[in-house]
């Protein structure tokens, strides 16, 4: 019963850890991402003017992809280490964040496409874990950011 008990009370502060320190993660990631930026355009204001008036429409998606990139290349290195779970379903935070985010605004102008596509990432995500049968936490990670961001597209929350 005692082990029961340490087993549940363990879970709760799993759950409240992920929510916390995730929260606190993305804040990070969206400050990194800003530093990223800023000094990529840095760079390449050297070279040519970037301004709101510039014909480079493709430039700021392939700014936005970029990043994308990069936290796909920190995930694989930190789902591939051996930190203890808790710490990649912590992390696990930041990647999703950053997809749903990236649908969201390349498709802000189609509502529907943007709840459908982010439904289909949730559910392709889902299966994932559960084909690779992934602890519980993974899933409740993806529940509460997949939550936390169908919230934010229906409050209009900008970014």
């Amino acid at each position: 019963m005692k082990e029961t008990r340490n087993l549940i009370v363990k879970n709760i502060f799993s759950a409240l850890a992920v929510a916390v320190f995730g929260f606190m993660l993305l804040n990070i990631t969206f400050l990194f991402d800003s530093l990223y930026q800023g000094l990529v355009r840095g760079f390449i204001g050297i070279f040519m003017p970037l301004n709101p008036d510039m014909d480079l429409y493709w430039f700021p998606p392939l700014m936005h992809f970029s990043f994308v990139i990069i936290i796909g290349l920190i995930s694989w290195f930190v789902f591939k280490s051996k930190l203890k779970l808790i710490y990649k379903a912590i992390f696990m935070t930041v990647p999703l964040a950053v997809v749903f985010a990236t649908i969201g605004m390349f498709l802000y102008s189609l509502t529907l496409a943007v709840y459908l596509l982010g439904i289909l990432f949730a559910l392709c995500v889902l299966y994932y874990l559960y084909r690779t049968k992934q602890p519980w936490i993974y899933y409740y990670t993806l529940i509460l950011i997949s939550l936390l961001m169908f919230l934010v597209i229906l409050f209009g929350v900008e970014i």
